[in-house]
């Protein structure tokens, strides 16, 4: 790997309540660190930030997970969460790919966050990458690029399913669903079986559907970047 490659933006959630129901809730450990983990093996730089900057709320906490533990425990994981820049304070032509984790947080402050939608539109405009896992993609439903064309209108994705969301009684909580939102703007979402692995990649957009797929991104988003060396 080029020692000037430009690094991954890897954002996590900064919203701690899933709304009125009172439950705690952020950003999915697992959604960061196992993308976080292939990359950085391949040699890859990454910045993590969040829409808020500072210390993110953490869901899924489960050191049981030997890569989320290895994180936590052997790196200075703990300090870069807890010194976040904010999106506000950055660049996307500054990146070579935008990675967005997932977490039911991400529902309520990814897809109306002007600053989530810029850098989505400067990365991809620069040539980068744009990539989100599970609850991610909410990042992705409102971004527009600089023709006012949404950036998922006619790709193929995948998501959070609502099936999925249904499952984990989310449908009455979450302000919208997220599979239906994205194809009312115009994308083609693909849907596998609930928790099953499904990443899908479309040119420069690399998603995938929930937890279990987060590893997959991390490697799909990892070959792409190398493929642009």
């Amino acid at each position: 790997m080029k020692s000037d490659r430009k690094p991954v933006l890897c954002v996590v959630t900064s919203h701690p309540i899933k709304g009125v129901s009172g439950v705690p809730t952020g950003f999915f450990m697992a959604e960061l660190t196992h993308p976080l983990k292939v990359l950085e093996d391949a040699g890859i730089p990454t910045v993590i930030a969040s829409i808020r900057g500072g210390q993110p709320p953490i869901d899924g906490f489960d050191l049981s997970d030997p890569v989320n533990a290895w994180f936590w425990n052997e790196t200075d994981f703990q300090h870069r969460l807890a010194t976040t820049p904010p999106l506000s304070e950055l660049n996307g032509a500054d990146y070579s790919a935008v990675f967005f984790a997932g977490g039911h947080g991400t529902m309520w402050n990814y897809r109306d966050n002007p600053d989530a939608q810029r850098i989505i539109r400067e990365v991809y405009e620069s040539g980068g990458i744009v990539s989100a896992v599970c609850h991610g993609p909410a990042a992705l439903v409102d971004a527009k690029l600089s023709n006012g064309e949404y950036l998922v209108k006619g790709k193929n994705l995948a998501a959070f399913t609502n099936k999925e969301e249904d499952e984990v009684q989310g449908t009455a909580v979450v302000p919208y669903l997220l599979e239906t939102a994205l194809r009312e703007h115009g994308a083609h979402h693909h849907e596998a079986p609930n928790w099953s692995e499904n990443v899908v990649t479309d040119g420069r957009l690399i998603t995938g559907q929930n937890p279990a797929s987060a590893h997959g991104v991390g490697v799909a988003l990892a070959d792409a970047l190398y493929q642009t060396i």
